[in-house]
């Protein structure tokens, strides 16, 4: 199974994961994706061993034909090559030329998605609610923490610090034990959130956690308030309260499961540049107030 991208892309794709081994429960199934993804990767159930691998890169693989291969990556030839030339029995691939299989819906939930291709081309049931992760056996730096993560991969999906801040403050006025956490590529981000919103150091913990950490931490979370991004689709894999802000992705295509503890903010109509260089004018349209009303309504469980 081809899934090398990013953290929010392997959790979208569990459902999948979980559908191809409900289709082939004897087998042994190996998961290529990013060796920075590999310690999240091996908590899915349904891996037995994970491939590192590179975006649209040879596969480095060194055993017989697989019986079966599926190009969770993408819908065209540069992706489904790289499994075809495995040369397995059985390849499971969207329809694109030389290749035929489901159609490809540009319109289509990411979950859904490869859920359906797994179960047209595989003949099972997936069920897009499948998106639990292990709890990490690491233990957590903090518990019943309230997070606030302010980073992401662009400009266009990161809401400006000063508004975290604002969120941040309004957490810790109420009692809650706030943590800014982000990549060791964001420790200023964080740390100038923390101190915008009036708390010590030791609230900040990016640059400081494990991808192992940080998702023992967010399993443990009091609740979660992010933008579109990978920590969102951990709150939905440990099923914690969170609010998470979209603005030139629709959360039709990208966002949480319809559960009651997940709450999507939006003012978009999905026409945005997700890779933009600069704030996403649907993004700027969130106010501070929508975000600390949603998260003062939050249901604590």
């Amino acid at each position: 199974m081809l899934r090398p991208l990013g953290l929010g892309d392997l959790l979208t794709g569990v459902p999948a994961i979980r559908a191809v081994r409900a289709a082939v429960p004897d087998h042994r199934l190996v998961l290529a994706t990013t060796e920075a993804l590999r310690p999240l990767a091996e908590l899915i159930d349904a891996v037995d061993e994970v491939l590192p691998a590179r975006e649209l890169e040879p596969l480095d693989w060194t055993g017989p034909p697989p019986e079966l291969a599926v190009d969770l990556h993408g819908k065209g030839p540069a992706s489904h090559v790289v499994v075809a030339d495995l040369h397995p029995r059985r390849l499971l691939t969207f329809d694109s030329p030389g290749y035929p299989g489901p159609t490809w819906y540009a319109d289509e939930h990411e979950v859904r998605r490869w859920c359906r291709l797994v179960s047209e081309g595989l003949g099972v049931d997936a069920d897009p609610d499948a998106l639990d992760l292990a709890v990490p056996a690491v233990p957590p730096p903090v518990t019943g923490a309230s997070v606030v993560h302010p980073g992401a991969a662009f400009p266009g999906r990161r809401w400006p610090p000063d508004r975290f801040a604002a969120v941040a403050r309004h957490l810790a006025e109420r009692g809650h034990d706030v943590r800014i956490t982000g990549g060791p590529s964001e420790v200023e981000l964080a740390a100038e959130v923390a101190r915008s919103a009036g708390l010590g150091p030791e609230a900040v913990l990016a640059g400081r956690t494990t991808s192992l950490e940080l998702a023992a931490v967010v399993a443990a979370a009091r609740l979660v308030v992010c933008g579109d991004t990978g920590v969102a689709h951990l709150a939905s894999a440990y099923r914690r309260p969170s609010v998470v802000l979209f603005g030139p992705v629709s959360p039709a295509l990208w966002g949480p499961p319809p559960r009651a503890q997940h709450v999507v903010l939006w003012h978009g109509d999905g026409t945005g540049d997700p890779w933009g260089t600069g704030l996403d004018p649907a993004l700027a349209e969130v106010t501070v107030d929508e975000v600390t009303g949603a998260l003062d309504a939050l249901p604590e469980k």
